[in-house]
């Protein structure tokens, strides 16, 4: 107790009373000085004892006080280094220490105390909440449906910073089951389009990935692990291989499916039944996308058509084989190639007839013959093509003679100016004609070295076609009647000389014209006068018998 203080004062006073109220006793009594002397020191050391255990106790309290503050001062601490809130300091310094006491200290620290383990708990709900997402993702994208919390939040950061890591970690795995979550649907929807192509069961084909895929219940989520998502990769590169093996089966079916209609000549309402299959193979494999288009159902139906169409043509065979026998004879006499002879009508028929062959091999030797046709058709189409304006540029020459054979043709009647504009026309056609020819052996002599073979063609209606000089011709039709191809450039190389016989016949003509209009004229100069039609009418009578013709050529008269 301090000295000089109000209680102090009130405690000495008090006890001084007591004493003298004592020693009054103690006189009444009649005890001697010794027994007070014992009695006294007796007394004061009882209240040394009770001071001393007062100062005990205060001592004590005050340990206990001091402790309490340096255990709020670490949890205090503890608290700021959790929470890494370095806004909050400490109330007290070392000169705030020496002047403030302990229970007003205590009472400084634990309000801030409290506050920060509010904060803490709070805290350490958004860490929970926040790590408990990041699990669950994980949870998710390991394919695990249950995930244990392994994090001691009590042990670990929880400042602002260790939050925005988690965060941002938290926003990372959100993107990537944001990103995982499109890939499977986008992988679910190939695969319900490839099963609708194919006509397969997709809640079983997609159940057999992952049973969510194919979940109807709000509660199960779409699950985006890696084996789910292997397990979509890996269904789609089957329904792909499915897909395309289809694909091929169907359109090698389809491509035996439109051979045998062509050869049956299947009419156009069995062959609308298989619509679908013909408007399927026009496409290529991604553009397809028909529901059922490519099912095991359509493939069948096909396969089952292929297999009735093929055993329809094994009893049609011998039909089938003089039909495509005849067309290939028309393709070649189109083409003017020469068949081959070993595939004949009549030999065909003597073979199948005998059993020398079977049906099937000879129809796939004329196939073969049909093929090999088109394709030199192909490669002699444009020398094909320079005979035919060849051919046309005679014609040509033909109506040129005939139209100047024509001793009207410059009258003035309708539509004679159109005749002089053709007859000019075919003049310049005619000219170039030796062009024309000379070209045409030049480019036949070339195909002939490329496919080291002879260019042949029609030799007897070759002459034909050519009016104006057949009668220069006759010698060669009848040795080409034997023969149904010549070649080609024989044939030129003959019309070049045929036509320069005719060119010098014309000459001849020419000059034989001009020698009697000069025997004309020197009779004229005899007689003195022109002879009248009459006159000139019986003066080509000669004396041996012959009669001109007025062409330059002499003909017999007649008795």
């Amino acid at each position: 107790m301090l000295a000089g203080s109000p209680s102090s004062v009130r405690t000495a006073t008090t006890c001084n009373t007591l004493l003298r109220e004592l020693q009054q006793i103690w006189v009444d009594i009649g005890e001697n000085e010794a027994e007070k002397d014992r009695m006294l020191m007796e007394l004061e050391r009882e209240c040394l004892e009770v001071y001393r255990r007062k100062v005990d106790e205060a001592a004590t309290a005050k340990a206990r006080l001091h402790q309490a503050v340096a255990a709020k001062e670490a949890e205090l601490a503890t608290l700021i280094a959790t929470l890494g809130d370095l806004n909050t300091h400490f109330p007290l310094n070392v000169e705030n220490k020496s002047s403030s006491s302990l229970k007003a200290q205590l009472a400084m620290v634990t309000p801030l105390v409290e506050d920060l383990k509010v904060k803490k708990e709070e805290r350490i709900k958004q860490f929970a909440d926040i790590k408990g997402q990041i699990e669950k993702i994980n949870g998710e994208i390991l394919g695990f449906s249950q995930f244990v919390d392994s994090l001691n939040l009590e042990e670990q950061d929880l400042s602002l910073r260790k939050l925005g890591e988690y965060q941002s970690h938290l926003r990372t795995l959100q993107k990537e089951k944001s990103e995982r979550l499109h890939k499977v649907l986008a992988h679910v929807n190939e695969v319900h389009s490839m099963c609708s192509v194919l006509g397969l069961d997709f809640g079983r084909t997609i159940s057999d990935v992952h049973p969510s895929l194919h979940g109807t219940s709000l509660e199960q989520a779409t699950n985006i692990s890696d084996s789910t998502l292997e397990g979509l990769e890996n269904a789609i590169l089957k329904l792909k291989s499915e897909k395309k093996m289809r694909f091929q089966k169907l359109k090698d079916t389809a491509a035996s499916l439109f051979e045998l209609w062509q050869i049956m000549d299947s009419t156009r309402e069995e062959r609308s039944y298989f619509s679908k299959i013909t408007s399927v193979i026009r496409l290529s494999e991604a553009e397809i996308v028909e529901p059922a288009a490519l099912s095991l159902e359509i493939i069948q139906q096909a396969s089952q058509e292929v297999e009735r169409l093929s055993k329809l043509k094994a009893s049609r065979m011998k039909e089938l084989v003089m039909k495509r026998r005849s067309e290939l004879e028309d393709m070649c006499l189109k083409t003017h190639i020469e068949p081959d002879p070993s595939t004949a009508i009549d030999k065909s028929n003597a073979m199948i007839d005998s059993g020398m062959v079977d049906p099937s091999e000879l129809l796939a030797n004329i196939e073969a013959q049909i093929s090999k046709v088109k394709a030199e058709a192909l490669s002699r189409k444009e020398i094909m093509d320079r005979i035919e304006r060849w051919l046309s540029a005679c014609e040509e020459e033909n109506w040129l003679e005939d139209y100047s054979l024509d001793q009207n043709r410059y009258s003035a009647g309708r539509g004679a100016h159109l005749i002089l504009k053709r007859a000019e026309r075919a003049r310049i056609t005619v000219n170039k004609i030796p062009a024309m020819v000379d070209n045409l052996i030049s480019k036949t002599i070339v195909w002939e070295d490329e496919k080291k073979k002879l260019f042949l063609y029609d030799g007897v209606s070759f002459f034909k076609n050519l009016v104006s000089v057949s009668q220069l011709f006759s010698p060669y039709v009848d040795s080409f009647k034997h023969f149904m191809k010549v070649r080609l450039v024989t044939l030129l190389e003959e019309y070049k000389l045929s036509r320069l016989q005719k060119e010098e016949e014309k000459k001849r003509f020419k000059d034989q014209k001009k020698l009697q209009d000069l025997l004309l004229k020197e009779r004229e100069s005899m007689y003195g006068s022109k002879p009248s039609p009459r006159r000139a009418s019986s003066f080509r009578m000669s004396s041996n018998g012959y009669r001109g013709n007025g062409n330059g050529s002499m003909t017999p008269t007649t008795s």
